[in-house]
């Protein structure tokens, strides 16, 4: 069974009182272990299609699945309590706080969940990102790579299903951006998570297994590798 399915979803949104159709008819399918690049010019439809997968939006039309749990057939809570289980997110901007160190940044989501476990958790994911020994740093002292590894591992603390990541690689060099995408490419097929990247960058694109290639709102071609 699939891990994320969207399902004739569309989405509309109403703008100075105009509607503007961001997704129209989109199905798609993605699987455990599978790393999937979202591509195509800015205003295709990747952010709102990320924002539909991740619970954080809901479709106008059709459904989505997550774990085989429709999203639109969740109150608020329950809405919250998928994201939280299910859902892992990774965001160009990285979205750390800086007032909180890196082992503090890691275990929040834990912390907010109950989770008498979080540090050590945190401590175990920052490991495997190889950050054991920046735990007491806090984010203005790391490089950008190493934010964006601290955000890796801070959406992977509750083992998600599915990671979203936006532009992950879109505010590092090229060099740091590989590491990134080696990393991605690894926790996809060591944690058999479903990843889902939108990127406008060929080279990140260029590692995934399938490339979803949207425009105006449609899948205009998949391509499975």
């Amino acid at each position: 069974m699939a891990i994320l399915s969207l399902q004739n979803v569309c989405k509309d949104y109403v703008t100075d009182g105009q509607r503007v159709k961001a997704l129209d008819g989109v199905t798609l399918e993605v699987r455990a272990g599978e790393f999937v690049a979202l591509v195509g010019r800015s205003g295709c439809g990747k952010s709102t299609l990320l924002n539909l997968a991740g619970a954080m939006d809901f479709p106008t039309k059709g459904a989505v699945l997550i774990d085989g749990i429709g999203t639109s057939s969740l109150d608020d809570a329950g809405q919250t309590q998928l994201r939280r289980e299910k859902v892992g997110f990774v965001f160009q901007s990285f979205q750390l706080l800086q007032t909180l160190t890196v082992l503090e940044n890691v275990e929040l989501p834990l912390l907010l969940a109950g989770d008498p476990a979080a540090r050590t958790e945190a401590r175990e994911r920052l490991k495997w990102v190889d950050l054991d020994g920046f735990v007491d740093r806090f984010p203005h002292q790391l490089s950008g790579g190493q934010m964006q590894r601290v955000a890796i591992a801070r959406a992977l603390v509750h083992s998600p299903k599915i990671l979203l990541a936006d532009e992950p690689t879109g505010n590092l060099d090229s060099a740091t951006g590989g590491v990134i995408l080696e990393l991605l490419q690894r926790l996809t097929r060591e944690r058999h998570t479903a990843t889902i990247m939108a990127t406008h960058s060929g080279e990140a694109a260029a590692v995934c297994d399938m490339l979803v290639r949207l425009r105006d709102g449609h899948i205009e071609g998949i391509t499975r590798r």
